[in-house]
């Protein structure tokens, strides 16, 4: 009788080079551009994350991995979030074409610029217009010229 052979051992490099798992990866870019968008509009609403949890049917902890991307969001889930926090469903994946780390650096997704964007529109326009004007004058340089910043 015939004994089949045993299969060769797998090289340990071999082994090594096998995919990591969700977990051992960490979160997806898209997943962490898409909750920082969450993130960011919630501020800029000036909701909690308890009443945003409220809101859909979630606590807050929840809201919590969404944002940061350590919880896929489904897609009904995104709908939900969509309606209640009143933008488009397109609205999370907006920037995205710069890439997941490009998008996730924009200044605006940190809290200060969150909430002085959300202060600036409930300013009424004459003001607006007078605080843009001064902002945008102090970020010039002494000769006038737009700062290195302005020009990106």
């Amino acid at each position: 009788m015939n004994k089949p052979e045993p299969s060769p051992p797998i090289p340990a490099k071999q082994r090594r080079q096998r995919k990591q798992t969700v977990a051992e990866a960490g979160p997806d870019p898209i997943d962490i551009h898409v909750g920082a968008r969450v993130r960011m509009r919630r501020i800029m609403i000036g909701l909690s994350q308890q009443a945003l949890g409220h809101a859909i049917g979630l606590n807050f902890q929840q809201i919590q991995k969404y944002e940061r991307g350590f919880n896929r969001i489904s897609a009904s889930t995104l709908h939900r979030l969509a309606e209640a926090l009143d933008v488009p469903v397109s609205f999370f994946f907006d920037a995205l074409s710069e890439g997941p780390a490009r998008a996730a650096d924009n200044g605006l997704i940190r809290r200060e610029g969150l909430e002085l964007l959300r202060h600036f529109y409930r300013l009424d326009v004459p003001m607006r217009k007078q605080v843009y004007e001064l902002v945008r004058a102090m970020g010039r340089d002494g000769d006038g010229d737009p700062s290195p910043q302005e020009q990106a």
